[in-house]
C-alpha cells in the first residue's frame, strides 16, 4: 500500500499523522508542501476525490486568510484553490492519499481509513 502525505514538519498534526502511518508499517512519500505546493489543478482533484469543499482545505486562521479576504462567501472553489495554490500556508494540513482516496489528518487518527 502507498500513502502520500502532503505534510508540514513544524505542524503537530502533521507529525503525528506521518508517525500513525509509520506505526502502521507504512512509509508514506512526503510532500512538503509549503515547499512545493500542489499545483491548482492537483489541488481541485484532491478536494473532489475528498468529497469536500475547497473551503474544507482552507485553514481560515491564518493572517493571509483574512489579509486576502477569503472569508468572502460569493468566492468560487476556483478562487479559494488558486489562493492556496499561491499561499500554501492556507492549505488544511496534513493530507493523506491512497489511491483514490483522500482524507484530511485533522485530527490524525482520520488517516486510519486509509490504511487496511
Amino acid at each position: 500500500m502507498s500513502i502520500t502525505l502532503y505534510h508540514n514538519p513544524r505542524c503537530s498534526k502533521s507529525r503525528s499523522a506521518l508517525e500513525l502511518i509509520r506505526k502502521n508499517g507504512i512509509e508514506p512519500v512526503i510532500i512538503e508542501y509549503l515547499k512545493t505546493p500542489p499545483a491548482p489543478d492537483d489541488l481541485e482533484s484532491l478536494i473532489k476525490a475528498s468529497g469536500m469543499s475547497a473551503r474544507d482545505f482552507i485553514r481560515p486562521s491564518e493572517p493571509v486568510y483574512k489579509a486576502l479576504g477569503l472569508q468572502d462567501q460569493s468566492l468560487t472553489e476556483s478562487d479559494l484553490i488558486l489562493a492556496m495554490t499561491k499561499n500554501p500556508i492556507l492549505i488544511e494540513r496534513p493530507i493523506a492519499i491512497a489511491g483514490n482516496r483522500v482524507v484530511i489528518g485533522r485530527p490524525p487518527e482520520n488517516i486510519l481509513a486509509l490504511i487496511p
